[in-house]
């Protein structure tokens, strides 16, 4: 049964997609709901560290994500930015220090050579996190 469910956000429509399906999920088995962003630390080989979003920014991508939850009917909703230099990593490892039993995350439309050499951070975490991903689309 789902008690945990980790929600990752980045302020695209994909990731909007991804926390109107974990909401569902959230309502359906009394879930409580964690919404996440992660805030990509870029560059400091040779310079500073600079995270993708200022600080203010990352906190209102969540609390925008967070009264979306509540309008849609979500009631037990947790926040948090994680700062990390990948993506998949942050989340598997913030899902596994949370204790999440499933993962709820959209997907971009990356197709073709585009989506060989970027990758995409939905199946990375749905190939190697410990519990159960969800990928919507």
């Amino acid at each position: 049964m789902t008690k945990k469910i980790l929600c990752p956000v980045d302020g695209t429509d994909h990731a909007e997609v991804g926390l109107r399906h974990a909401v569902e999920l959230a309502k359906l088995t009394g879930a409580h709901l964690t919404i996440c962003a992660v805030n990509l630390a870029l560059g400091g080989a040779r310079g500073p560290t600079i995270n993708q979003w200022p600080d203010e920014e990352a906190e209102a991508l969540v609390a925008k994500a967070e009264a979306s939850a509540k309008a849609a009917g979500a009631t037990d909703i947790g926040t948090a930015v994680v700062i990390s230099r990948t993506a998949a990593t942050a989340i598997i490892a913030y899902a596994e220090e949370l204790g999440a039993d499933h993962i709820v995350m959209g997907t971009g439309d990356k197709r073709g050579v585009k989506r060989l050499v970027l990758g995409s951070v939905a199946a990375e975490v749905a190939g190697q996190a410990g519990c159960s991903v969800t990928v919507a689309r």
